[in-house]
């Protein structure tokens, strides 16, 4: 079951790693609230609200629909696909030199929702179109691999859940705390070889979730 958690966990860290709307919020309630330290720790629990309730959504959805097995093969495929572009992506974005975060985030940076941490948290991963698409196939490929596209295994489901959680937490949580005690910059050389383990990372699981459907597919 451990393997669950791990698994779960380095998937949603690699995301978590990566520029977005939820870390541009991060940095900007951690600079700008009178309680910035703790505006990670606020923003991950939204976020980890509104995906319990869409991995409730999905295994809902998923025990009724996805009962073919060539369904569950072209969903791992898929994922493994877009795993796999994603962690080229990321690394060729490092040399790109596309991989600065900005502490200096002001409010005309910020469009849309500036208030609670907590909703902004659930505000912020909604308008992240990347999010969705990350579960509707990636999400779902390991779901499928794990065998918990149903309520049958109710530990392995909370492992998985959990784990993902963790990943965005143990990000966004000390990077709040950063910012917050005076971080205005990462240091770019250790960020950058971070987004190239990442996405390193990202390849070689795609590839491996890839393979696997093909050769070892789900059951139903």
């Amino acid at each position: 079951m451990i393997e669950i958690f791990v698994f779960s966990f380095l998937i949603a860290l690699t995301g978590a790693l990566s520029p977005g709307p939820v870390l541009t919020f991060t940095i900007y309630k951690s600079l700008q609230g009178k309680k910035g330290y703790m505006a990670g720790f606020l923003i991950s629990l939204g976020h980890a609200s509104l995906e319990l309730g869409l991995l409730t959504l999905i295994i809902l959805g998923a025990h009724a629909i996805f009962r073919s097995i060539v369904i569950l093969i072209i969903i791992g495929i898929i994922g493994g696909l877009l795993l796999i572009i994603f962690g080229i992506l990321t690394i060729r974005s490092v040399y790109k030199k596309e991989y600065d975060i900005d502490f200096s985030i002001k409010n005309e940076n910020i469009k849309g929702f500036q208030g609670n941490s907590f909703l902004g948290g659930i505000i912020t991963s909604l308008s992240n179109p990347f999010w969705i698409a990350w579960w509707v196939s990636i999400g779902l490929g390991w779901l499928a691999y794990f065998d918990l596209l149903n309520f049958n295994n109710p530990l392995g489901l909370l492992l998985f859940y959990l784990g993902h959680e963790m990943g965005d937490l143990v990000w966004f949580g000390p990077i709040s705390v950063f910012i917050y005690l005076g971080g205005r910059s990462l240091n770019p050389k250790v960020y950058k070889y971070v987004l190239i383990i990442c996405g390193l990372f990202m390849i070689t699981i795609g590839s491996y979730l890839f393979f696997n459907t093909i050769f070892n597919p789900p059951s139903v």
